[in-house]
């Protein structure tokens, strides 16, 4: 940190450290390294600059990097094709499609047809339903919110028994943030776009940990902020500045002049959370290829049967079936994937 400021470049790159440190042992004891295979269908250029950034940070720590760059026109089915061929394929140990996709593609269809085994985004609805049940760690855990929890601990920063507050319920951000800090054993209060902004205010000024993901500019003032919170800002939010060559600068979800005067410790845009999100993404995937490399994975050649395998870990065993209550515990994580990713889609 560099006062209340927390870096989240410095701790990105001790992240990126550890994961080339990993890819290089692995490699020396296997001989192969992890590989992340990432999809993109249409050609925002947004999307397109954020999956360079994503090979070339691959580049740096040693995974290998396989694409798949299809045309806005491509068929549902196409895009599935393209899923299926990298759950089969045995040198690919990381699927991550490059969000959004065009609008006749069901994004939900697609994210739940890559294996539960490659998914290091950790949207499948199977690693969301783990994430929501207590005792239940999913295999991967979505990028950007365990990169907000990560910050958190590595600079210290308390979270069990401290109230938190999650500004936003997207997929990506809020609802896991929440469901992470709930795991953490912090009491939380989810704010979103149905709460008065007043009430929002006195809700966030009780907060000892703020996770500001509403996607809108500086919406989190000075006044919202308890004396000695943390802030972390996952937003960020292009506004006019004409000084600025291009026209505009990119803010959080926070004024983070008002927010830092106040706030123990707080994230800036840029350079907080966002190399988070990538470092965390490295990190999952070869996390993923030491599963597979070690054989805790094992590879099938057909997705249907690696499908199979990865529900079968969320299945009560033969043990729990003799009590009804962890059968019916098993049936609604699997379920609550789905309900959570569908019941929130679009919505903040």
């Amino acid at each position: 940190m560099n006062g209340n400021v927390i870096d989240g470049k410095a701790v990105a790159a001790k992240i990126r450290e550890e994961t080339a440190a990993k890819v290089a042992e692995l490699k020396a004891k296997y001989g192969k390294v992890p590989g992340l295979a990432v999809v993109i269908v249409g050609e925002r250029k947004d999307s397109q600059t954020y999956v360079r950034m994503k090979k070339k940070a691959c580049e740096e720590v040693g995974i290998a990097s396989f694409g798949a760059d299809l045309p806005e026109s491509a068929t549902q089915a196409e895009v599935l094709a393209v899923v299926a061929a990298f759950n089969a394929n045995p040198d690919v140990h990381g699927i991550l499609v490059q969000l959004p996709l065009p609008k006749h593609i069901d994004e939900q269809a697609v994210l739940g047809a890559i294996s539960v085994e490659k998914d290091v985004d950790g949207f499948h609805p199977l690693n969301i339903g783990r994430l929501a049940m207590k005792g239940r760690e999913p295999l991967f855990t979505p990028c950007t919110p365990l990169g907000c929890m990560v910050l958190l601990e590595r600079c210290g920063i308390p979270i069990k028994g401290r109230r938190a507050v999650v500004v936003g319920r997207s997929n990506i951000v809020g609802m896991p943030a929440a469901l992470l800090l709930n795991k953490r054993d912090a009491t939380v209060t989810v704010v979103h776009s149905a709460t008065p902004k007043a009430e929002a205010e006195a809700i966030c000024r009780q907060a000892d940990i703020i996770i500001a993901a509403a996607g809108q500019a500086q919406l989190v003032r000075g006044s919202w902020v308890k004396p000695g919170a943390a802030i972390i800002d996952v937003g960020t939010n292009p506004i006019d500045d004409k000084t600025k060559a291009s026209g505009y600068r990119l803010v959080g979800d926070a004024h983070f002049d008002e927010c830092k005067a106040v706030a123990g410790a707080i994230t800036p845009v840029p350079g907080g959370v966002g190399p988070m999100t990538i470092a965390i993404l490295l990190r999952n995937t070869a996390e993923s290829g030491e599963r597979f490399l070690t054989g805790a994975v094992k590879v099938s050649g057909a997705e249907k049967k690696q499908e199979r395998k990865g529900l079968a870990k969320l299945l009560p065993t033969r043990e729990q079936l003799a009590s009804p209550l962890p059968v019916l515990a098993a049936a609604v994580g699997v379920a609550a994937g789905a309900v959570l990713q569908r019941a929130t889609a679009g919505r903040r």
